[in-house]
């Protein structure tokens, strides 16, 4: 049986095959794989979940969707691009399944507000509709995507060049910086107007 060190220094495509054989060692594997990936996991489910529980069952149910839908994955891209797409797939369901709660214990107005300051928190907001629209306006959907998964997610560029398709030789790199000047310039022209 292999031990908890020996699955630590196995890539993801081999965790990927031993959980595919099964058995002990599978359960092992799958233990070692999914738990590389469930802070991140986490982490991309909190963006959608404002409750950290609510955040945490939905993580949960991400990767028990991913470990069922291990099939599906062919090991064209990393095994990370796909989860990815795995949970912001599941997080976009989830946004869209999201029931409304009645609780009859609290009234609106004894419900405290979270925020620290209104006005800073407009300002905060103003600033990132800004920005949106900036990206929004000067960028085409596949750039915005790119920035997305970069600044948003923080994927690493190689990953992205990857989940996103991409078969130019500098790949997302160069389409991310492309995106940087088009932003830049559009700031420019908008701090000059």
């Amino acid at each position: 049986m292999m031990g908890p060190k020996v699955l630590q220094k196995c890539g993801d495509a081999e965790l990927v095959d031993l959980v595919r054989d099964g058995g002990h060692r599978g359960e092992a594997a799958a233990a070692e794989l999914f738990g590389r990936y469930h802070s991140r996991v986490y982490a991309w489910c909190r963006r959608y979940r404002r409750d950290p529980d609510q955040a945490l069952d939905l993580a949960q149910d991400v990767l028990l969707t991913a470990w069922r839908s291990l099939a599906t994955w062919e090991g064209k891209a990393p095994f990370g691009g796909w989860l990815f797409v795995v949970t912001h797939h599941a997080c976009l369901r989830a946004a869209r399944a999201r029931p409304l709660v009645r609780d009859d214990d609290y009234e609106l107005d004894d419900v405290p507000d979270p925020r620290p300051d209104p006005a800073s928190d407009l300002e905060d907001r103003q600033e990132r509709e800004a920005l949106l629209a900036l990206v929004r306006e000067h960028l085409d959907p596949l750039e915005q995507r790119a920035v997305w998964l970069r600044c948003a997610e923080h994927m690493p560029v190689e990953e992205i060049t990857r989940v996103l398709g991409l078969q130019s030789a500098s790949g997302a790199r160069g389409m991310l910086q492309t995106a940087r000047r088009k932003l830049k310039a559009a700031r420019d022209r908008q701090d000059h107007a």
